[in-house]
């Protein structure tokens, strides 16, 4: 692969189009009429131009296959063709594509239809009402306490789901379970308190060979790190993924990404590494810090610190410094020596880079960037996952001998997930770089490429280790997991509203598909309308109540009259959440153009990368979209910390209409009633944690608890560190504690709830790791009893949808490491590239409303 850049001021040619290598090493320029074509195209982003060396290079000339990119929405793709067609550019692959892509649609459009017929009256996934038994309960609705459904009604009433099955694990090209188990072990490390498992002593070894890595040997055609040996030439390298060819030995990467499964005791295997490497006694080498920096999220650091106190004898004990930002001075070299292990928080890295270094140009070598450390290990290496945002940058700046990664997540949405850790792990031959990764792995990915998908694999296979806890060799001895989907049809006053907000979404669509080829403002405020209804779409499925619409409507109308707002507690709620869609839609930054990084969101609604406004407001005091007035970033508003409720100004009551008969219910509350009642009735000993995104609907949740006189506790973002551990402490002393209720952000990570063993999911998250994690928060090292996980959701609605683009994901994390569910479908919910963004997520969007809009059923 080639890198192409635009050389807009070269002296001999306005339209060169300079030919690099992966190094950024010019190799040429592209012939002048073929650049007098293109250079328009590239200098308004219209195309996205990626060169490959199509055979061999000689002393004046290499031959050059391009590729040409643009934009799916359909208005603009259409305006492009015509364009290409009159500056004579070949559209044979456009329109084999269209062709193709149709053929999909309209297959899937039948099977759609297909599968709605084969549905039987009672509803998939729901068993047949006996003539003696009350239908409701077939709902999963409670007709009082001793008259409800069993757990075995709820259970057979429910579909059997398991999103992890480690039987489709059937892997062509990475490692199979099988090698996995037959993995090398290390010895256990003498200074080490704990013994360590098999597994993790064959985690430790493979941990120490990465720190020491090797190029394959003479004759060898195995590749590492994507470098394989020259069978022409001797003591030449080449690049599998870019096919860049060098005569010297390449520099390899040292460390990894350890990806095991939460609860296989990464932790503990990062230890052992520090111990067993400290017992090799090698000779450091010159410049290099001999201790390891931790990055961790705040409510973890404490455990980091604890775990290493247990499990390395005292007399081998580390010497350990928590370093916070509440420090008034950095730290420096000096008082780094004297520690084994420093422990700090990724936004202590990001404000130490940053606060000296505010544009990233300069080299930062104060506090932790000054000086070179034997390891830096990323706890949750998630974090990093957006490869612009100021913590990633800064954590890929630290210098270090060595670089690991702790993530059961390596993959969480996309691809460029995946980029940002081999960024930071410093691969070398190209890949890290991101127009090089993109083109040479994540585009042919997507389109499903062979090729695409052998190179992701063999990279994950140099690179990553990931043991499932479900794998025979593991051997947790856990109990079984058993994961279920509970459908629930809607109450009738629920159905009407639901199907008025599905109509105004689907006519939101029309407008917006009519107004793409119109002015931008228009298509902005009819795109952000449509994530608005979506998400009220959402809500609705839990509780009417969530729905906020008046607190939008509001909004709206008073943006209308005065085009910006105050930034009263009420109009930021609204703003943060408005904010949100734009996130969890992977919005594009209107001024740079790509992937929304530190997002904001202004008095004017419109979302921007911090930086990005920040720059505009500075020169010139105005919104780039409606030049609205803009003083200072006084008039940004950040993200909430916690998922922002439509009605978080004042708290919602649950019972407000209960006297109008159903109009005040909810089919959701009335089906976790008889969950939790059911689950009573079993067993009085069972503990259940209750999962929700939105804190308000964690509210009415809290009222109708109450009024069933149930004992539970709490913890979402809004609480301290210290009302969170009084929380966990109840639900594990307490025999009168049954339920938790938690917001499913908080509780994805850093927390042990063994002392639960149910779980149940009140609404679904659109990534699924974040699901998985907080499910693995109760069935994890320690559970002693099986473990029972509902999924609610709501029959014929958007939430059906939801778990489908959610498995779509989980198909892209199993075609990375090579399981055979993903190798069939080229991770759809992966297409996510610069050029086709908001066409990706509009075809998303038409799937949740089930294809529907103006162009009909496709």
């Amino acid at each position: 692969m080639v890198i192409l850049n635009r050389e807009p001021n070269n002296p001999y040619d306005g339209n060169a189009i300079q030919v690099q290598n992966v190094r950024r090493e010019q190799i040429g320029h592209i012939p002048r009429q073929v650049a007098a074509k293109l250079a328009k195209y590239m200098d308004s982003r219209d195309l996205v131009v990626e060169g490959f060396i199509a055979g061999e290079k000689e002393y004046y000339d290499c031959p050059i296959s391009l590729k040409l990119y643009g934009t799916s929405e359909l208005v603009g793709r259409m305006e492009l063709a015509n364009k290409m067609k009159s500056d004579k550019l070949p559209l044979e692959e456009l329109k084999a594509r269209e062709k193709a892509e149709k053929a999909r649609i309209k297959e899937a459009a039948l099977a759609a239809k297909r599968a709605k017929k084969g549905v039987a009256s009672v509803g998939a996934g729901q068993r047949p009402v006996a003539e003696n038994e009350n239908p409701q309960w077939a709902a999963g609705l409670s007709q009082g306490d001793g008259m409800g459904p069993t757990m075995d009604d709820l259970i057979s009433g429910s579909e059997r789901f398991n999103p992890r099955n480690v039987e489709q694990m059937v892997e062509q090209f990475g490692t199979k379970e099988e090698d996995l188990a037959n993995m090398p072990m290390a010895e256990q490390p003498e200074a080490l308190a704990a013994k360590l498992l098999p597994f993790q002593l064959q985690g430790l070894k493979w941990m120490l060979v990465q720190e020491s890595p090797r190029l394959p040997p003479v004759g060898s055609k195995e590749a590492v790190q994507l470098w394989t040996r020259s069978v022409k030439e001797v003591n030449t390298f080449i690049n599998l993924a870019t096919s860049f060819t060098q005569k010297n030995e390449p520099e390899l990467a040292s460390g990894g990404i350890l990806a095991d499964d939460m609860g296989l005791g990464k932790t503990v295997q990062v230890i052992s590494l520090m111990m067993a490497d400290r017992a090799l006694k090698k000779e450091r080498s010159p410049g290099v810090s001999g201790a390891t920096l931790i990055l961790a999220p705040l409510s973890v650091m404490s455990n980091w610190s604890s775990q290493i106190k247990r499990h390395i004898q005292e007399n081998s004990a580390l010497r350990v410094m928590i370093y916070h930002g509440t420090r008034k001075q950095p730290v420096n070299p000096q008082e780094i020596d004297k520690y084994d292990v420093v422990i700090a928080t990724y936004e202590t890295v990001s404000s130490e880079y940053w606060s000296k270094n505010p544009d990233g140009k300069k080299e930062v070598n104060h506090g932790l960037f000054s000086v070179k450390w034997r390891r830096v290990v990323l706890d949750k290496g998630h974090n990093i996952r957006n490869p612009t945002a100021k913590r990633s940058v800064a954590a890929m700046h630290l210098e270090a001998q060595s670089r690991w990664a702790l993530t059961g997540t390596p993959i969480v949405n996309t691809l460029k997930d995946l980029y940002s850790l081999v960024k930071f792990l410093r691969l070398t031959g190209g890949i890290e770089r991101f127009e090089v990764f993109h083109g040479a792995i994540t585009r042919p990915v997507n389109q499903g490429d062979e090729r695409g998908n052998w190179l992701l694999q063999l990279l994950m296979r140099s690179i990553c280790l990931r043991r499932k806890k479900e794998m025979s060799f593991i051997d947790l001895r856990l109990p079984e997991l058993s994961e279920y989907v509970h459908r629930i049809n809607f109450l009738p006053h629920e159905k009407e509203k639901y199907d008025a907000l599905e109509a105004e979404a689907k006519g939101t669509l029309d407008t917006y598909r009519a107004e793409q080829g119109s002015s931008g403002a228009n298509a902005a405020k009819a795109y952000r309308h449509l994530l608005e209804i979506l998400l009220r779409l959402r809500q609705m499925c839990n509780h009417w109540k969530l729905c906020g619409e008046e607190r939008f409507t509001a909004l709206t109308a008073l943006l209308e009259k005065q085009k910006t707002v105050d930034l009263t507690p009420e109009n930021k709620a609204s703003l943060q959440q408005l904010l949100q869609l734009s996130i969890e839609s992977q919005d594009d930054c209107p001024v740079c153009l790509d992937n929304l990084k530190d997002p904001v969101i202004t008095c004017c609604a419109h979302v921007f990368c911090h930086a990005c406004i920040e720059q505009v407001i500075e020169h010139q005091h105005k919104c780039p979209l409606c030049r609205a007035e803009i003083e200072s970033t006084a008039a940004l508003v950040r993200p909430a910390k916690e998922i922002p409720d439509s009605a978080a100004s004042a708290p919602v009551d649950a019972k407000d209409g209960d006297g109008d008969g159903d109009e005040g219910t909810s089919s959701k509350i009335h089906a976790l009633l008889s969950i939790l009642r059911a689950s009573r009735k079993q067993n009085k000993g069972n503990k259940t944690v209750v999962f929700s995104q939105w804190t308000s609907f964690l509210d009415i949740i809290q009222q109708h608890l109450d009024d069933e006189g149930v004992g539970y506790t709490r913890i979402d973002g809004t609480m301290p560190a210290a009302r969170r551990d009084e929380a966990m402490e109840r639900l594990e002393q307490d025999p009168g504690c049954e339920i938790l209720l938690a917001s499913l952000g908080v509780c994805s990570v850093a927390l042990n709830l063994v002392a639960a063993n149910q779980v149940v999911l009140m609404d679904s998250w659109w990534a699924p790791a974040i699901e998985d994690q907080a499910i693995d928060r109760v069935h994890r090292l320690g559970q002693t009893k099986p473990t029972t996980v509902f999924r609610l959701v709501m029959e014929g609605s958007i939430e059906e949808t939801v778990l489908r683009i959610q498995q779509d994901k989980r198909k892209l994390m199993m075609l990375a490491f090579a399981e055979k569910d993903g190798a069939a479908e080229g991770g759809a919910a992966g297409r996510r590239g610069r050029g086709n963004a908001r066409g990706a997520r509009l075809a998303d969007i038409e799937r949740l409303l089930g294809g529907a809009g103006s162009e009909g059923e496709r």
